[in-house]
């Protein structure tokens, strides 16, 4: 994602969000009437709540889409990475306290770990993280709605876009009619197509965070979920140059300590419960 994104950094990142949102929406929309014509979006509405979670849901990911994308161009890739290592703390935080989930003792210590690992981060980082802790809070309360909400995955996806399809599609006809904008136009048209390319980057990756995020615990889905952030730190410090030091190093590795307890308990009461 900060590879793709950074491609597309002369493009405003507000801008890059709505395309996102018109261009996965006309996808995973397509898709379904294509496949089921209007029946899963019946199916999906008669079911009680389903409707504002889903609203809510898309408002959260909409959110985070901005801030994420905005950052990356603007250089904050290591400080992302960060938000998405709090993030699965988050989850296993939501796991524990509202869905009564249990951990293990060993799962226990690997959260004690990791959260001091983040404390050291938050408390020596140089500046407040706020962009790491609005990123984690945003698709840590995504993914706990979506895991209450009873949609499968893809339906899911494409209501909480319908509910942004609309003002994103009004927001970037008003771009185009005062010259701000540049689709079709002004853009090259490998920026055109990597926005457009942009709607399934989009769709794929959510609609299987969807479809796992109501088949697994909460709080396993929470450490997986630090495979992706590992890979964006390596991304901002090898190929973007940004800082990584000495405070910096401390705390990642508390994090990746705790994701190593947790992982390896995993295995072992994976081997146990096999023979059952």
């Amino acid at each position: 994602m900060p590879l793709y994104w950074h491609l597309l950094k002369t493009v405003p990142s507000m801008q890059i969000v709505m395309h996102r949102i018109v261009w996965s929406t006309l996808l995973v929309v397509a898709g379904l009437c294509l496949t089921q014509g209007l029946a899963w979006l019946r199916i999906a509405m008669a079911r009680p709540k389903v409707a504002w979670m889903l609203a809510l849901s898309g408002v959260l990911i909409a959110f985070n889409w901005g801030l994420y994308i905005w950052a990356v161009n603007a250089g904050h890739v290591v400080e992302t990475s960060l938000g998405y290592f709090i993030n699965p703390l988050l989850n296993v935080v939501l796991g524990v306290l509202l869905l009564r989930e249990r951990l293990s003792i060993a799962q226990w210590v690997s959260v004690v770990v990791a959260a001091g690992g983040v404390l050291w981060l938050t408390f020596n980082y140089g500046s407040f993280p706020w962009i790491a802790l609005s990123l984690a809070a945003s698709f840590g309360f995504y993914g706990f709605i979506r895991k209450l909400a009873v949609v499968d995955s893809i339906p899911g996806l494409a209501i909480e876009s319908l509910y942004l399809f609309l003002p994103a599609v009004a927001a970037l006809l008003w771009l185009e009619s005062q010259g701000a904008g540049g689709f079709g136009s002004q853009w090259s048209w490998q920026i055109d197509a990597l926005l457009v390319f942009g709607g399934v980057l989009t769709a794929v990756p959510l609609i299987g965070f969807s479809y796992a995020v109501r088949r697994v615990p909460y709080s396993v889905v929470g450490f997986m979920q630090y495979l992706a952030p590992t890979l964006q730190l390596l991304i901002g410090v090898l190929v973007f140059g940004e800082v990584f030091d000495r405070d910096r190093a401390i705390g990642f590795t508390f994090i990746w300590i705790g994701l190593l307890i947790f992982a390896v308990d995993g295995v072992v009461r994976a081997r146990r419960a096999a023979p059952l």
